[in-house]
């Protein structure tokens, strides 16, 4: 299948990658042009959104990127009236802000439990605040936020915070949703498992929990927690967003698209 998302302009939050390879909303604003939608590129790191749209124009695809740092509502609104302006419309709001930070609730230091829950929570909850006036009177929409496995599983890392925020932001989602649904705003969550993606690499915390600061450890033991033996990779979150946010999914809303080879379902 081509042309997906043909005509739609889309945003995503978070297009650019903290590191070398394919983050979530890098693969994701790729995927979404080589699909055929027009996509703003939105990054606290302007010089990884340019790499963004410089791949997309790259391939013959349209692109901006915008900075904006997500957790703060008037560069929100900047970033969301910047589209508007250059697209005339957002048919696609693709939220992929997130960060870990290690630590149960003894553990975790209060600044780092505000930190994740702005990061995680608060950003979703000023995008959607600002697009989805926009998107009620075009006529309608579709909001992907990327939530994780850890909203409704334990995935033997103590972060707190992170579990926390996640299982917020699916909730936020949901209800969402049923609130939307009837102005033709479709509201859903993907749900990632253990990927391998710059992020994960780049979490200090991440890595001490797993394999005590060793990165390629770290990736042998994700794997083998994995059902299918490996973890998947940016692009399986990306295609999942590409569904949510074509015409396919046009009768779907308020789901939590686990995208997790297994992980999920094992009993231990």
């Amino acid at each position: 299948m081509v042309d997906r998302l043909k005509d739609k302009a889309a945003l995503v939050v978070g297009a650019g990658s903290i590191g070398p390879g394919w983050g979530n909303g890098k693969a994701t604003a790729v995927a979404f042009a080589r699909e055929g939608a027009r996509v703003a590129c939105a990054d606290v790191n302007l010089e990884a959104a340019q790499e963004t749209v410089r791949l997309i124009e790259g391939e013959g695809g349209e692109a901006f990127a915008i900075r904006c740092d997500a957790t703060r509502a008037d560069e929100v609104a900047a970033m969301v009236q910047a589209t508007r302006e250059r697209f005339g419309r957002i048919d696609v709001l693709d939220n992929n802000v997130g960060i870990a930070e290690a630590g149960g609730v003894v553990e975790i230091s209060e600044a780092d439990w505000d930190k994740v829950m702005a990061v995680n929570l608060k950003t979703a909850f000023l995008t959607m605040k600002h697009v989805l006036p926009l998107m009620v009177a075009q006529g309608g929409g579709s909001i992907v936020n990327i939530s994780s496995v850890a909203a409704i599983r334990y995935t033997g890392v103590a972060y707190s915070a992170y579990y926390a925020s996640k299982a917020a932001l699916s909730h936020l989602t949901r209800t969402t949703a049923v609130e939307y649904a009837a102005r033709k705003v479709r509201v859903n969550a993907v749900l990632p498992g253990l990927m391998k993606t710059p992020m994960v690499a780049h979490s200090a915390g991440l890595v001490q929990s797993y394999a005590d600061g060793d990165v390629e450890e770290m990736w042998r033991r994700r794997d083998a927690q994995v059902p299918m033996g490996q973890m998947g990779d940016a692009w399986d979150v990306a295609w999942a967003a590409v569904f949510l946010a074509s015409d396919e999914a046009r009768y779907v809303t308020g789901i939590d698209l686990v995208v997790d080879g297994g992980l999920t379902v094992k009993i231990n």
